[in-house]
């Protein structure tokens, strides 16, 4: 049976309160967001390093807290937990080996040495068993930093900002080996990151925090795609969060006013003059071509390309003033070129906030 891990509780911090609901599966979840949210203390939470003031914390049908009213109270310790804690700074101990640092939790086992040279094999680092730390990589020393947490049999692991500190080429390989790790070994993953980037590399699904409160969690497409509020877009850091009011209604479309250009959406209730956020992702916006006939079709130029490794984004500035983002499907305009872009109406989302 695959372990789950299940969040329901509450804890008072300096500048909020902590609030956090979740049920998490064998999987990648990506904990996002800004500074101070309160990633780490939900991480911290779970792995005992700080207790909850109200609510429960349960893994693998094992409660590790419960502070709610009419039952018995639990606080298992830190230590009975057998969770996998990885820090963003490694932790490992400067005097000891690769090998002995993966041994330490296990030391009162009798088979740790063989247990030791197993995670070292499953981290491709069995060559590097007699170095110490400041003989290793970054990418290497975090590695190991991973076969040590996972030493005791943890099927919960928790990883906290681990690859921030390393370039680009070693963290795609460490993104790889912990989605194969996560995989193979059915665990339970927490990953926080505020990278977007390393978000949609590892992650299975992803939770949006923001001061203490998950505000939308699900898996990824879904999460970029239908943002739950235009508070999730501004900490995603997505482009194309028009400003706009309505204006007018006839049976099936809704119009907006959008910097002085017109934006129809499927037909809604809102008042003439009532102010309205909407969006529509990069990939849904499409290049017109001569004499197709779009209730969404607006002039521009484009101004800049972003290259990536999935796809090319190209903004183009419209006659508004306003700069968008597009990934074409195809035949991608260069810079300067005056081009014509179609928002289908179906695609415009409408968001609170």
């Amino acid at each position: 049976m695959k372990p789950d891990l299940k969040l329901n509780f509450e804890r008072k911090l300096a500048s909020f309160k902590l609030s956090v609901q979740l049920s998490v599966h064998a999987e990648v979840l990506v904990l996002f967001g800004p500074s101070g949210s309160g990633k780490t203390q939900t991480l911290n939470s779970i792995a005992g390093l700080v207790e909850p003031d109200e609510g429960e914390i349960v893994f693998d049908q094992t409660t590790f807290s419960r502070k709610t009213a009419g039952q018995a109270r639990v606080s298992l310790p830190a230590r009975s937990r057998r969770v996998g804690y990885v820090f963003q700074n490694y932790a490992l101990f400067p005097h000891l080996t690769a090998l002995q640092n993966i041994e330490f939790p296990l030391r009162k086992r009798g088979e740790a040495r063989t247990r030791a040279r197993d995670l070292l094999s499953k981290m491709h680092l069995e060559d590097l068993a007699g170095r110490y730390p400041h003989e290793l990589s970054g990418g290497q020393q975090q590695r190991v930093a991973i076969a040590r947490s996972l030493a005791a049999d943890s099927r919960l692991l928790l990883l906290d900002e681990p690859f921030s500190a390393l370039d680009s080429f070693i963290r795609e390989r460490l993104h790889d080996e912990l989605r194969s790790l996560q995989s193979e070994s059915d665990l339970v993953v927490i990953y926080v990151t505020h990278n977007l980037d390393d978000a949609l590399a590892v992650g299975n699904r992803l939770a949006i925090m923001r001061e203490g409160r998950i505000e939308q969690a699900g898996d990824i497409e879904t999460v970029l795609d239908h943002p739950a509020n235009r508070s999730v877009l501004e900490i995603l850091g997505l482009p194309n969060i028009l400003g706009t009011s309505v204006t007018g209604h006839n049976d099936s479309l809704t119009t907006l006013d959008w910097n002085g250009l017109s934006l129809h959406i499927p037909h809604c209730e809102a008042s003439p003059g009532t102010t309205m956020t909407a969006f529509i992702s990069p990939n849904e916006i499409r290049i017109a071509t001569a004499g197709q006939n779009h209730p969404n079709r607006f002039n521009g130029t484009v101004i800049r390309k972003q290259f990536g490794r999935m796809a090319t984004r190209v903004i183009v500035r419209l006659e508004n003033g306003c700069e968008i983002e597009v990934v074409p499907a195809s035949n991608i305009p260069t810079i300067g070129e005056n081009i014509s872009v179609a928002f289908p109406v179906e695609r415009i989302r409408m968001l609170e906030g």
